[in-house]
């Protein structure tokens, strides 16, 4: 029997019941008489709380409220590759044709297309014993990701009536499984899965794996784990939003799910526009075949937006229990976090800093937490890192969202808003940003990239910190007054920061950079840094070594070397060498 209740009160997306009628916490719900989705937050002797995903205005005292006894929960199953979803896994190209541009209320569509076949291939037999997150059939959902269909993480049992390998919707029987007290279970492509549940894991490992982006100043100064969490603050402008395009288009990550949190649409259509541009360089094909996105945009409800977020958690949790790694962009946690602050207010809750509900940090842990680097029910190993972008007004990185996620995150990518209107891009900036991740992975850096990576890595910081000491002495008596050897640290660091932190997405050898070009490029600026020292250490003056070309030379590396052609680091080298032995003899 269908729990029922009728409205007794509407403020906003928030809508109250008198009484207990018997719903359940989080428990999904239909209301009034478009059927509109919500879900029960709120319980008490007096009254129930339903917080609705859809626009409320019309709805009356009076209309009934009818439980479906299930939490609110994602449909998990082929399709869900290459689809763009609103905050609770609608498809929006299913509404657009029922509706039009915009999404009518109460518009009732499957998630993912019931009708379509996909080739399943079995790799269990009868009589085999299974337990939660067994694989039983690979279904090639795309050119780029095989999708694994497993055996929910609550069944175990013995398999029997396997189906032969063939095309299959996602709601055929493929196998049943037999538990231990002879219950029998149908096991189809689809699983449901509570979108605030965490899916279960095995084990948690350690971060020792970067999740390389080809971005320098991430991988080489402030790198992300695979399965760690970072944070992105800027204030408007800043490149939050591009800086996330660039980590989704070019790291090595398995899968992207991009969460737009009330962003602006012309926003979210530009990732569908590029995306289905872009050529994924792993396997040549479309972008688009390894990225989902999730569009809750500015003008949809508030409520939806909250959801949004743990929509596309769980989604990413689904694909990692395969064996996946899956990389999360989250654009933006403020948007998310404004949200809660807007039906805390309507829940007359007690607010806490600047009206946020005393309960939002507690929030971002939760969702921060869902990261990591997992060895899954069925052995394999797979990860979820998280990227969350961070909106702070007036680009105040005091505010309590950036506060509060600085708690939680261990990567933190300050953007600058200077930075961004001098054009450097990204402009996060160095001495704002940080990596708790470098000491777990130096390991792997010395072993795949080389022994030099780390310690070139800690002198190039070295002179950005120093040059930055240097600049407030500079504002207060000039530079004309500093030491040559100060006068070098300043060149450097100008070399540092236009030749190898500044990046052009749109140039084809400076959009994406790996490690081994990375580490080149250091060596290159240290080691003229250290010839062009020992010249300073024999009283020639900066203003002679500043009048060879040698500094643009080293500047534009970045251009005039193609990925695969490291070799021509040597002759950098050479021309520095050149350098040196000919100031040598003409100075002698």
């Amino acid at each position: 029997m269908s729990t029922t209740g009728k409205i007794f009160g509407i403020n906003g997306p928030i809508i109250y019941i008198k009484g207990d009628h018997g719903f359940k916490m989080s428990e999904m719900v239909y209301v009034g008489q478009d059927q509109l989705v919500g879900e029960v937050i709120g319980l008490s002797r007096e009254r129930t709380i339903i917080q609705v995903f859809e626009e409320t205005t019309g709805l009356k005292p009076g209309e009934e409220v009818v439980g479906t006894g299930d939490a609110i929960s994602v449909t998990l199953a082929p399709g869900i590759i290459g689809s763009i979803f609103d905050g609770i896994e609608r498809p929006l190209d299913a509404i657009a044709r029922q509706s039009g541009a915009f999404i009518a209320r109460g518009v009732s569509v499957e998630s993912l297309d019931p009708d379509k076949k996909w080739p399943a291939h079995m790799v269990v037999r009868d009589g085999d014993a299974v337990t939660g997150g067994t694989i039983i059939a690979e279904v090639p959902e795309t050119s780029a990701l095989t999708h694994k269909i497993m055996v929910p993480p609550n069944i175990a049992g013995t398999i029997k009536n396997i189906v032969p390998d063939g095309d299959y919707t996602i709601h055929d029987v493929l196998a049943v499984v037999v538990d231990y007290s002879g219950k029998e279970t149908p096991l189809t492509m689809t699983q449901k899965w509570p979108i605030r549940v965490p899916r279960p894991t095995n084990q948690r490992f350690p971060s020792t794996y970067p999740l390389i982006t080809g971005q320098r100043i991430l991988d080489t100064l402030f790198p992300i784990a695979k399965g760690g969490t970072a944070a992105v603050p800027g204030g408007f402008g800043t490149g939050k939003t591009m800086t996330q395009h660039q980590i989704a288009k070019w790291c090595d990550a398995d899968l992207i799910i991009y969460i737009g949190c009330g962003e602006r649409g012309n926003e979210m259509t530009q990732v569908l526009e590029d995306f289905s541009k872009l050529t994924d360089p792993r396997t040549g094909n479309s972008l688009m075949e390894r990225t989902t996105l999730i569009a809750n945009t500015s003008n949809m409800p508030v409520a939806a937006r909250e959801a949004s977020i743990y929509t596309g958690l769980t989604l990413a949790e689904y694909y990692r229990d395969m064996g996946y790694h899956v990389a999360i962009m989250a654009d933006s946690t403020s948007r998310w976090a404004e949200a809660l602050r807007e039906l805390s207010g309507r829940l007359e809750e007690m607010p806490a800093e600047e009206g946020f509900p005393a309960y939002l940090a507690s929030r971002l842990s939760a969702f921060y937490e869902r990261a990591g680097f997992m060895e899954t029910l069925n052995g394999l190993e797979g990860s979820v890192s998280i990227i969350g972008a961070v909106s702070p007004q007036g680009g105040d990185f005091s505010e309590p969202v950036t506060q509060n996620t600085k708690r939680f995150v261990r990567c933190f990518w300050g953007l600058d808003k200077a930075l961004a209107y001098a054009r450097h891009f990204p402009a996060i900036h160095w001495l704002t940003s940080y990596s708790e991740y470098v000491r777990d992975l130096e390991p792997w850096y010395k072993k795949n990239v080389g022994e030099d990576f780390v310690s070139c890595r800690a002198r190039i910081l070295a002179l950005l910190t120093k040059e930055s000491e240097l600049n407030e002495i500079v504002k207060l008596i000039g530079s004309d007054v500093l030491p040559d050897d100060q006068k070098l640290v300043l060149e450097i660091a100008r070399v540092i920061r236009l030749g190898f932190l500044q990046q052009n997405a749109y140039h084809p050898s400076d959009t994406y950079v790996p490690l081994a070009k990375q580490l080149k490029m250091m060596e290159v600026i240290l080691y003229l840094y250290d010839k062009c020292s020992e010249l300073i250490a024999l009283n020639m003056p900066m203003a002679l070594l500043r009048e060879n070309r040698i500094f643009e030379d080293i500047i534009s590396i970045k251009y005039n070397v193609g990925n695969d052609e490291l070799e021509k680091f040597v002759d950098y080298h050479n021309q520095i060498d050149a350098f040196y032995q000919k100031l040598m003899e003409e100075n002698a």
